[in-house]
């Protein structure tokens, strides 16, 4: 009856034992340091533009007229130049016929009469074409010519203000719908042409211009749209 009795009593202080032990590997666990809990998030943009605006504002400005007054008035020479060489051919020019000496050939170009009619009227023509084209072309350059490029109030809109002939500025105002830019800011190096709908040549932003505003700049003009 002893030795079952001992029996017993050596299997509860070892059922204790091991009770004991479980308990205090459970404490250590729970005072081990744990690591931060990590949250996650949606990222949210680098700037929180708001195109409707509540005034007037300038997106772009550029200050160059003296360029432009240097440029007409070199075309406007031209023309000019080119149209007085073109009367003066048309008014001068005779026809004198080319006299053949059978004792040498004569060379093609000392063959021409420059007097005769096909020859004297293209010249005059091609004179007075060449100076219309100068003119053309450097007023038309002007007036693509972007000075201030404005966002008007409620951001529906924005006004080109372009160089004129003769330093005098003209204006158009556009909806934000009927323009796309064909570059973005940063990667535009000279220029930057924004085309407006249902005209013919792009509108320019020279690159060496301020641009007041990048930001509302970017989320306006400077998109690229089906137009």
């Amino acid at each position: 009856m002893s030795n079952l009795l001992n029996v017993v009593l050596k299997h509860g202080l070892n059922a204790l034992k091991l009770r004991k032990q479980t308990l205090q590997g459970l404490c250590r666990i729970s005072k081990a340091p744990t690591a931060p809990t990590k949250h996650f998030c949606t990222p949210s943009p680098a700037f929180d533009v708001s195109t409707n605006v509540s005034k007037d504002i300038i997106l772009f400005k550029y200050e160059n007229p003296r360029f432009y007054n240097i440029l007409n008035v070199f075309a406007v020479c031209q023309f000019v130049f080119w149209s007085y060489l073109s009367h003066f051919a048309f008014t001068t020019l005779k026809d004198a016929p080319v006299v053949e000496n059978p004792e040498y050939e004569l060379k093609w170009y000392q063959r021409i009469n420059l007097g005769e009619n096909k020859y004297r009227n293209g010249i005059a023509v091609c004179c007075f074409a060449i100076g219309y084209g100068i003119l053309f072309a450097a007023w038309m350059f002007t007036l693509r010519s972007v000075r201030f490029l404005i966002l008007r109030k409620g951001g529906q809109d924005v006004s080109f203000v372009t160089y004129g002939p003769f330093n005098r500025n003209r204006i158009m105002t556009v909806p934000l719908k009927c323009i796309s830019a064909q570059e973005s800011r940063e990667l535009a190096r000279v220029q930057l042409p924004i085309k407006v709908k249902n005209k013919t040549l792009y509108y320019v932003l020279d690159m060496r211009g301020e641009f007041r505003n990048p930001q509302l700049f970017d989320y306006t003009a400077g998109l690229k749209r089906r137009v």
